[in-house]
């Protein structure tokens, strides 16, 4: 008997489906050119981008989003980079398939962006803004060779002069700006644009107005592809489950306990 079949198994995590088929940037525009939905999920940890890439999700983000859904924080800001790159290398440990995106910490700009590739082994970052200043930056770390990914709308980073957590375009000149940056973006080279938290109508007019793919988040279904990420609904369930089955005496059962004896 091969004991360390099943501690394989559950210690390595599925494999994936089709292990030679990398998601490039190239890959993507032809997805985008074809029409075909691009699908975008968040993972901060191993075990979880085991699961994003054994399902063949398109782009793998490790969102700074870490600091409140991991770290406990009440906003992004706090989270530094060394934490980021933690985050970072975990994922990409588990990475066959998707494109892996870093986010660049809070007031991070060329030299962050390029630990971020080397140290944290992604293949692109993300950069939010819609100040001069991180167009700007977006054009410096384009030009540095980093493959970049824009992100307009509700920008989480932005929390000290929003006030809060708003979302954008519910005003005239907010949709002008919204629109006004996602085409500054990507004239400096963005390959794509994320359109967090706008009116479903704004974000068409946006992916309308681009020539590179648009990721929604809460932004109606006419972007180019869609994050998703309510894992924590699915977690509470499956332990829910499992807190009934042993309650119930239904787990473990005959197909939980692989392990025979042998004399």
């Amino acid at each position: 008997m091969n004991s360390a079949v099943p501690e394989s198994t559950v210690y390595g995590g599925p494999k994936p489906q089709n292990p030679n088929q990398r998601v490039t940037l190239n890959s993507l525009r032809q997805k985008h050119l074809a029409g075909d939905p691009i699908t975008t999920v968040t993972a901060y940890d191993y075990p979880s981008a085991v699961q994003v890439d054994t399902a063949g999700i398109d782009i793998c983000l490790i969102g700074d989003s870490a600091a409140m859904v991991v770290h406990g924080y009440d906003t992004t800001l706090p989270i530094t980079l060394d934490e980021m790159l933690s985050h970072c290398r975990a994922v990409a440990r588990s990475a066959a398939q998707s494109l892996l995106v870093g986010d660049l910490p809070f007031g991070q700009a060329v030299d962050t962006a390029v630990r971020v590739l080397k140290e944290g082994n992604m293949d692109a970052i993300k950069l939010e803004g819609v100040a001069p200043s991180r167009i700007s930056a977006a054009r410096a770390i384009v030009e540095a060779g980093i493959a970049v990914i824009g992100h307009v709308g509700l920008t989480p980073q932005a929390i000290s002069v929003l006030g809060w957590f708003r979302p954008q375009g519910k005003t005239i000149n907010s949709v002008v700006k919204v629109v006004e940056t996602a085409l500054s973006l990507h004239e400096v080279g963005c390959f794509s644009v994320v359109l967090e938290c706008v009116p479903a109508p704004i974000a068409a007019a946006a992916t309308a107005a681009l020539q590179i793919p648009t990721i929604g988040i809460g932004a109606g279904p006419y972007c180019s592809g869609q994050q998703y990420g309510h894992v924590g609904e699915a977690i509470n369930k499956a332990l829910s489950e499992y807190k009934q089955e042993v309650r119930d005496k239904v787990f473990p059962g005959v197909s939980h306990t692989p392990y025979k004896y042998y004399r």
